[in-house]
């Protein structure tokens, strides 16, 4: 005998197992999100420590405390050294080519510059590895019969392109993502900056304040200031801090600020004033922004509202009435 259904089904699947199965699912992701939250970790700490050891060896003169180290910091220099020699002798390494590299490693928050060598020799070696994998995939192998000689080529010329452009894909995507994340916490950062500055704080412990403050909400944002406060207590010019932090952000608002710090340093202008105006832009700009994408909502629902939302609706609404009528037919 055939085993009956103990249950409504729809389309020959009983809906009590599934509702149950995804009950299930769902109770799992509320435990894992519940754990998640209580076992957050500061992401700044370690950055923080790391940064404040660094400082004191700086101020001690010190390059590296370990011979360990030291080895270790030689190996990565001569892997580079090496790299670069070996580009330079193919006449393919151009001074403002590392240049724009390393800008786009420091807007990606990577602070070793002599990664840009690195990223150059993958840009000239993964087109042809995928280049020569593609040709032997497509033209000595013959692994798509099917595809026509058209297809083939623009399968190979699609694996080239990505090969040549992955690595600056990466590090845009890398970068873009970074700078969202601070331009969001920038105007709250100011804010900080202006209630430090009016309590009497010096620039230097004004900004390290903030970083502590923003570390666990903003950690990108709260890195960069935690550096610049470390730098503006050990360099000689401050504006050369000032400098650094608007070079690391491809942001024109952190731009702004920096000029308005350094005139301050120069000509001893209110320093709470002039953040305060520029606290209320930023927060004016970010509100716009967010006007603009709830305008800009209705649009982009209305695919996923015809093409998701609208199927499981009627499927609410009319499956108990289908599984009642297949019951009746069934029976």
């Amino acid at each position: 005998m055939e085993p009956q259904a103990t249950g409504p089904t729809l389309l020959g699947v009983d809906v009590i197992m599934v509702g149950s199965i995804l009950a299930g699912i769902a109770a799992f992701a509320v435990m894992l999100a519940i754990y998640a939250a209580v076992t957050v970790k500061d992401p700044m700490a370690k950055r923080v420590k790391s940064l404040n050891n660094r400082r004191e060896e700086l101020k001690a003169g010190i390059v590296t405390s370990t011979a360990k180290k030291r080895q270790r910091i030689t190996r990565k220099t001569d892997t580079t050294e090496k790299v670069k020699e070996t580009l330079a002798n193919l006449k393919v390494l151009q001074d403002s080519q590392i240049k724009d590299i390393q800008q786009k490693l420091a807007y990606a928050g990577i602070r070793n510059k002599d990664l840009a060598v690195i990223v150059i020799g993958v840009r000239i070696i993964a087109p042809l590895v995928l280049g020569i994998t593609a040709g032997l995939a497509l033209y000595v192998f013959d692994m798509f019969p099917a595809w026509g000689d058209f297809k083939r080529f623009m399968a190979f010329a699609a694996m080239v392109i990505a090969g040549y452009k992955g690595p600056e894909t990466y590090l845009k995507n890398i970068a873009n993502k970074r700078t969202d994340a601070i331009r969001k916490g920038l105007p709250d950062a100011l804010d900080l900056l202006v209630i430090c500055a009016e309590a009497g704080l010096t620039v230097d412990a004004a900004f390290n304040r903030v970083a502590k403050e923003l570390g666990r909400a903003y950690p990108e944002l709260g890195e960069e200031f935690a550096l610049t406060s470390i730098e503006l207590s050990f360099l000689n010019e401050r504006k050369q801090a000032f400098d650094n932090l608007a070079y690391r952000v491809n942001l024109e608002a952190v731009k702004g600020v920096v000029t308005t710090m350094v005139q301050t340093e120069r000509y001893g202008t209110p320093l709470a004033a002039a953040l305060r105006v520029l606290s209320a832009e930023f927060r004016n700009e970010r509100m716009m922004r967010a006007e603009e994408k709830a305008a800009r909502l209705p649009a982009i629902m209305t695919i996923p509202l015809i093409l998701f939302i609208l199927p499981v609706l009627f499927i609410v609404i009319l499956g108990p009435a289908a599984c009642s009528i297949a019951d009746a037919f069934g029976g």
